[in-house]
């Protein structure tokens, strides 16, 4: 028999679970949903604003890639957003690479061509980790895919660094973050108004900055989305098209039978 006591019982240990898991939540810090932005490059018909992935290119090179690889990301798809052959060569040839074993058995460096990825900042993973306090940097050639809702959480975390809420103890070496699972990031802020200047004149604040960033992360990951989305917009037209040429072509075979008439007389 279920008495009165047992049910307060019930729910003063529900009450406390309750509380628990309140409490932990906020010590995560990670119920802070990203900020939702609209994208240019979003839905069917998306495409990138070329002139802010530019600029993102331009962020990427200048502060991001002083921690973060794009290992997946080749200079030639720099042609994509409207960079000719030309500045594509410059641009490579600014890195230093692995070049080819030379006759004595070591290891030689040659200058970055448009055919090759984008070199890392660090030798290797335990020379990333001993750049950054014990942290791995993540490399940013899929950011955007691999995160939910990708877009909208990169431009989120690159704006919110903030003061520690009251009683949110935050580790040495960490920065708090409300929109990074357990708010405790080990990258500081690493944008802030005017950290660039943008060669073709724009502002740069923080909030353009990451928004330029991201685009060209999203690019990064999906280079050959902008033709891809293209093509399937002609491909569907296309379709249309021959749909309306079958259907008016099917109502003009079956009228004659429709109406009664012979079908190989037609009219």
């Amino acid at each position: 028999m279920i008495t009165m006591k047992f049910v307060k019982n019930i729910a003063i240990a529900l009450a406390a679970v309750a509380g628990l898991s309140g409490a932990a939540l906020a010590s995560a810090g990670a119920d802070k949903h990203p900020m939702e932005m609209e994208w240019e490059f979003s839905g069917p018909f998306g495409k990138f604003d070329l002139a802010s992935t530019q600029r993102g290119w331009q962020v990427y090179k200048q502060v991001c890639s002083n921690c973060h690889a794009l290992k997946y990301f080749h200079f030639r798809n720099l042609s994509e957003i409207g960079y000719e052959e030309n500045m594509i060569k410059a641009f490579a040839a600014e890195y230093t690479v692995a070049g080819d074993i030379d006759d004595a058995g070591d290891p030689t460096e040659r200058a970055g061509r448009p055919e090759d990825a984008f070199p890392s900042p660090f030798a290797n993973e335990n020379a990333a980790r001993a750049s950054n306090g014990g942290a791995l940097p993540p490399d940013l050639s899929l950011i955007i895919k691999a995160r939910h809702d990708g877009a909208n959480y990169v431009f989120s975390l690159l704006n919110g660094y903030e003061d520690a809420p009251a009683g949110h103890e935050i580790p040495a070496g960490k920065h708090y973050n409300a929109y990074f699972k357990g708010g405790a990031i080990a990258m500081a802020a690493p944008l802030s108004d005017g950290v660039l200047e943008y060669e073709d004149g724009t502002p740069a604040t923080q909030e353009q900055m990451a928004k330029d960033v991201v685009n060209f992360l999203t690019f990064v990951g999906d280079p050959h989305m902008q033709t891809r989305h293209q093509l399937g917009v002609a491909i569907v037209l296309f379709l249309a098209f021959w749909a309306a040429v079958l259907f008016l072509s099917m109502k003009r075979l079956w009228k004659p039978v429709k109406e009664g008439k012979n079908f190989y007389e037609g009219k």
